[in-house]
């Protein structure tokens, strides 16, 4: 069941540059408005992470994607929309409009079209893509509760959504939408 006020107080903080905790796919993320380099980077310290990595971006549909992924192929395009909504992470050429903050020291963006509930909903009502990373700091084994989510960033966001996880064992395979080499299982 969806906590529309929740959901609704969610877009609003991150709106106001908030960082909120989420369920996704198959952990408890961590996320907040990509264009907001304040939020990204308290965000990447709650984490302690380094900004060089970069950051998965998830939406609730292909148009909000569109804005930081370059399109190589109609092959890659083919490849990534066949399973989206969904719960696979592609990896793009990134566009002007994205962030260093997120591509990280890379010319490229990770992005999924989610169809997890409440992380679909969470998009919807920010109105774009946010940032999508799991719920620990680096090092620690992804968080699969609310609980352990809330002791692994020390309570320092500001907004829990709950929910419940998407079912799956782990985290979302990351793809090259270039060749659809499989980048992390």
């Amino acid at each position: 069941m969806l906590n529309v006020a929740k959901i609704r107080e969610a877009g609003r903080v991150m709106r106001s540059g908030g960082v909120i905790v989420y369920p996704t796919e198959a952990v408890w993320g961590v996320g907040c408005d990509p264009q907001n380099r304040g939020a990204v980077e308290r965000l990447l310290a709650m984490k302690n992470r380094e900004w060089q990595k970069g950051l998965i971006l998830i939406a609730a549909s292909i148009e909000q994607v569109e804005p930081y992924i370059e399109v190589p192929s109609r092959m890659a395009w083919r490849r990534a929309t066949a399973t989206w909504p969904g719960a696979s992470t592609w990896v793009f050429p990134a566009t002007d409009h994205c962030p260093m903050w997120i591509s990280g020291d890379r010319d490229t963006v990770a992005v999924r079209v989610t169809a997890h509930p409440v992380a679909s909903r969470l998009c919807e009502v920010f109105g774009g893509a946010i940032v999508s990373t799991s719920a620990n700091r680096a090092g620690d084994p992804p968080a699969r509760s609310a609980g352990t989510a809330r002791i692994y960033l020390r309570n320092r966001f500001d907004l829990l959504v709950p929910g419940a996880l998407g079912g799956l064992d782990q985290p979302t395979i990351i793809r090259d939408a270039a060749n659809g080499n499989i980048l992390r299982r």
